[in-house]
């Protein structure tokens, strides 16, 4: 493999900006607080940071509904605040991508208000807009993914809007040259100030077919989101999986997509300093050739189960490598596990005994398996999903569209329709980061109230503070590992190779490069096992550089390596 470039080198971490620490006291994070944890960042071990959405938005989608590309939200500060972030970034040897939302604008950005105000207006082809049908109602059957109808009626012109998200966020129509000559400037403006690179919101539902036919299934969103809610075997999830595909057909991953990663990428091309794009999907692709399109995208296909087995492991990294191989040597994984659209990775993979011990398993398995790893914030000090009980403090308008679609669309009783808006809502993974044991966890002071309710679990020592002082704790492993991984180059590019590939109970392989022959041992089981390895060659002994038990660091031998339960275990073969 040629020299690795920095983004496949370093663990990302994401940095949701409304959550991660408030700089100004106003219950709302900023720039001032974030470039305050750059320091924290960098002893963390973390090489590049992912920001969300910090361009100016009426949040109705918590950012991602942007007013204004080239600018900064008030609430977090100005544009020289983002640039002193950016530079802070830089000294301390991280790099910094953004959140690049193509899909849609908010329905404030001054582009939409223009295509709103007549039927003639220059900028009326910068979004999508058609007649109602004969009987006056929506042009088709098409349904947004988040809150009903695509398509929103304008009374100042007499025509419907398509918006794929929420009716506050329509799509802008890129098949209009205009359109895509203006994106590309805004992702300019930021790379010119030195950004390396950005992750690509929701790149699937850029294009819609052009015909707009309808789509094959006649069933609301709000029953259908009942249905998966309900469901009870896997069976019924993937039969309502196809439901879902029937449902948006001719809304994603339409014809000239890849077209455009590749005048995007030829943009990211004219700057030094590698820049580079990873795009919110899973379909590999988008790495075009291997070096024309994207950069990267999510191993989405790892994170879609209840339990991360081995066996489901070991088939996902199977099946990933082999594809991602057939496209070309130098296309390059990036494995996640969570990030602010999905439950947190304490709640949706722990849910069992010991919680805290599967946590620090699956962060080695992120930091093990080849490719880039994702982090998101909170999880090195295992934050834990909210439950929300009051619909008046969720602020993610998928919960509340939820709560109220099931109580006047389906006759759930309220309360009912709460516990479901409660699990499903984005806000109860969206809490305030938790510095300390102290009113507001530390994130904003005493008496003010924060954007969103802090997690009270903050006073049990799910906080920095606490556990900056106790040796064994999450945040301390989560250092402990991530500076390890700096330090073996198999870990970081070396190939993998699975073994004992018929255990239920570890998952065990080995990442090898020219200088090292690293053998990682997952046990996520709660026995202890005696493994034997027969490996090709001479090796013997294999060399214990990192363990997550209290047993102690030494040599073994591959015929008889002790592993205790949940244990993480890494060694040179010697």
């Amino acid at each position: 493999m040629s020299q690795l470039k920095w983004w496949q080198e370093v663990v990302f971490y994401q940095i949701y900006p409304r959550s991660f620490a408030d700089g100004n006291g106003d219950g709302i994070g900023d720039f001032r607080g974030m470039i305050e944890k750059l320091d924290y960042l960098r002893d963390l071990g973390i090489g590049a940071i992912w920001l969300s959405p910090h361009y100016p938005s009426p949040m109705d989608d918590c950012g991602y509904d942007i007013s204004d590309y080239t600018a900064v939200a008030p609430e977090y500060g100005t544009l020289e605040d983002f640039k002193a972030f950016l530079a802070g970034a830089h000294l301390r040897g991280m790099r910094v991508i953004l959140d690049l939302v193509l899909n849609h604008t908010s329905d404030e950005h001054p582009w939409f208000l223009e295509s709103r105000s007549s039927r003639d207006n220059p900028k009326r082809d910068w979004y999508i807009w058609l007649d109602p049908a004969p009987d006056g109602g929506a042009p088709n059957n098409w349904n947004s993914t988040f809150d009903g109808s695509a398509w929103e009626f304008d009374e100042t012109t007499g025509q419907y809007y398509y918006h794929f998200f929420f009716k506050q966020q329509p799509d802008l129509n890129w098949r209009n040259p205009q359109v895509k000559q203006a994106m590309f400037d805004a992702a300019r403006f930021w790379l010119d100030l030195g950004v390396d690179g950005f992750r690509l919101d929701a790149i699937g539902t850029i294009f819609e077919h052009p015909d707009m036919p309808n789509h094959p299934v006649n069933m609301t969103l709000a029953e259908l989101r009942r249905r998966f809610h309900t469901c009870q075997t896997a069976e019924e999830r993937a039969e309502l999986g196809k439901t879902w595909e029937k449902m948006f057909k001719f809304q994603v991953e339409q014809l000239g997509m890849h077209e455009l990663m590749q005048e995007l990428r030829a943009v990211l091309d004219e700057y030094d300093g590698d820049r580079m794009l990873v795009g919110e999907n899973d379909d590999i692709a988008y790495h075009g050739s291997g070096d024309n399109e994207l950069h990267m995208v999510f191993n989405f296909p790892l994170m879609r189960t209840d339990r991360l087995s081995p066996d489901w492991i070991r088939a996902n990294q199977r099946d990933r490598l082999a594809a991602l191989g057939a496209i070309s040597p130098e296309s390059w994984p990036c494995n996640t596990l969570g990030n602010h659209d999905c439950p947190r990775l304490f709640t949706s993979f722990c849910d069992g005994l010991p919680k805290d011990a599967l946590a620090r398993l699956h962060l080695a398995l992120m930091l093990t398996l080849r490719g880039t790893p994702f982090l998101y914030n909170g999880e090195e000090i295992g934050m834990t999903d909210l439950i929300l009980e009051d619909i008046g403090q969720f602020r993610d308008t998928l919960g509340t569209w939820v709560y109220h679609a099931e109580i006047e669309e389906l006759g759930v009783p309220q309360k009912e329709a709460l516990e479901h808006a409660a699990r499903l809502t984005r806000d109860k993974n969206r809490t305030p980061m938790q510095w300390q044991n102290a009113p507001n966890g530390g994130f904003s002071p005493e008496g003010v109230e924060t954007w969103l309710p802090v997690n009270p679990d903050y006073a049990s020592c799910v906080n920095v503070a606490d556990q900056e002082s106790n040796p064994a704790s999450m945040l301390n492993f989560y250092r402990r590992m991530l500076h390890f991984r700096q330090q073996m180059p198999a870990l970081i590019r070396g190939d993998y190779t699975p073994l004992h590939e018929d255990s239920s109970d570890y998952f065990a392989f080995l990442r090898r490069c020219n200088e090292q022959t690293c053998l990682v041992i997952l046990n996520l089981s709660e026995k202890a096992h005696l493994l034997a390895f027969d490996l090709p060659g001479q090796h013997k002994t294999a060399k214990c550089v990192f363990r997550s038990s209290t047993v102690g660091i030494g040599e073994d031998i591959l015929s008889s390596i002790p592993i205790q339960p949940y244990e993480v275990y890494i060694a040179e073969i010697q």
